[in-house]
């Protein structure tokens, strides 16, 4: 920690800018009068795998380098990109150029501050923030962030508390999360069985039927032409008749309506960009782990056309559409997309109609599709709900810690002694040139 603050402005905010009120013997303070702020100096090329020291960046998880330029305890805050991105480190570190180092002047507790960041940082940078592609912090804002500063005692007591309760909002939060990455790998189970027959193997049973009813085939041979890419015209910021769905109506695996743009072109009838219920559709571009994400169209008639960054497949009559959706969601499916997929190496990889034409499936009589299909929606729609579920909980955990810490820095967590010291005291004593 810093040892001593040399003489600055008023260490007190005045009441008229308080954001709300506190206990009697608290105060509201400017960070600048409490701390010692610099930034990095080092562009983001400075890092190294092998590299022994932390390196902080704007990036959600620091990564490593081969020298520090910082041994302290401080607080370590993102100054543009990600201005979530709050951490607390003790020891010899690195830190990227738009990274601010904060230490908090002894005695005064880093971690006190560091949960209040947590709290308000976010809320009070809504409307400070500048630049557009790349929102940044400027150093005059951080300096002006103004914190409730309680009596020292009272501080570790706050620490105390908060740490403990949220040690145990952690263990439910792992718990949850466990049961939420359980319910993808049960889903890839799923989806296992139903095509390698397992699925309905008493169901064959009982309709005399073997696997030798299943065929080996190609996407293309159950389609009814070739995967068709989708055009994307210009959107207008008015509305017409005329809906053109994005990237992210499909995004998640499942069509969603309200994705899209409208456009100023009349579109045929009989163009084949119209979308018909029943279709398919299938990303041919977007990040790696996404693309030849697919999903079956749910929306009505000549209501949208799709975008360039998709194909549109139909099947053959034969051939159930929910079951060739199901197929194209398979792990060893999406990982033939991305081992095919051009471009890797940029932002946008790309997969191409003979890639999709030529994706291995297999495929059983048409009765056992449509069983298929009916088991998978109530399994995976069970799935679907338990994940629904946790990632509520999920949420609420998140929820209860923000109304932990709001009740913290308001003295409202039951550790507040109005018989200790007035916190302006404490910061007097470290500010010795502010006495008025």
């Amino acid at each position: 920690m810093v040892k001593k603050k040399e003489a600055i402005a008023s260490p007190f905010v005045l009441e008229e800018e308080q954001p709300y009120p506190i206990p009697e013997k608290w105060i509201w303070t400017r960070l600048s009068n409490i701390s010692h702020i610099r930034t990095g100096k080092k562009d983001a090329n400075y890092g190294s795998i092998n590299g022994k020291y932390l390196f902080f960046t704007c990036a959600s998880e620091p990564i490593r380098c081969s020298d520090y330029s910082f041994d302290c305890k401080a607080i370590l805050l993102a100054g543009n990109g990600n201005i979530g991105n709050i951490s607390i480190y003790e020891g010899k570190f690195e830190v990227y150029q738009r990274t601010y180092v904060v230490e908090i002047i002894d005695p005064l507790l880093t971690e006190y501050c560091y949960y209040y960041f947590q709290y308000k940082w976010i809320d009070y940078n809504t409307d400070k923030m500048y630049g557009t592609a790349i929102p940044y912090i400027r150093l005059g804002n951080l300096q002006k962030f103004p914190i409730p500063l309680a009596p020292l005692p009272e501080q570790h007591r706050i620490v105390s508390c908060i740490e403990s309760l949220f040690a145990k909002l952690d263990e439910a939060k792992e718990k949850v999360q466990t049961v939420l990455d359980g319910v993808e790998l049960r889903k890839s189970a799923i989806l296992h069985k139903a095509f390698t027959g397992e699925l309905t193997e008493r169901w064959r049973k009982e309709h005399g039927m073997g696997l030798d009813s299943w065929k080996h085939t190609k996407l293309i041979d159950v389609l009814k032409e070739k995967p068709r890419n989708g055009y994307s015209p210009k959107p207008v910021n008015y509305i017409t008749p005329y809906k053109s769905m994005t990237l992210s109506a499909t995004t998640s695996g499942v069509f969603k309506k309200e994705y899209f743009k409208y456009i100023d072109e009349n579109i045929p009838e009989d163009s084949y960009l119209w979308l018909q219920p029943g279709d398919i559709l299938i990303q041919r571009a977007n990040s790696l782990d996404k693309v030849g994400t697919s999903a079956i169209y749910t929306g009505q008639e000549y209501e949208f056309i799709y975008p360039d960054l998709m194909m549109k497949l139909q099947v053959i009559e034969t051939v159930s559409p929910q079951f060739i959706a199901y197929c194209l969601k398979k792990s060893d499916v999406l990982a033939y997309f991305q081992a095919n997929a051009t471009g890797t190496a940029g932002n946008m990889p790309k997969i191409n109609q003979k890639t999709v034409s030529n994706t291995p499936i297999s495929i059983p009589m048409l009765n056992e599709q449509i069983e298929i299909v009916r088991m998978l929606d109530n399994l995976l729609t069970q799935e679907q709900q338990t994940k629904e579920v946790a990632k509520n909980v999920l949420t609420q955990i998140d929820i209860m810690k923000k109304a932990i810490l709001a009740r913290a820095f308001r003295g409202e967590l039951g550790t507040n002694d109005p018989k200790e010291k007035w916190a302006g005291e404490l910061v007097k004593a470290y500010l010795p040139a502010q006495t008025g």
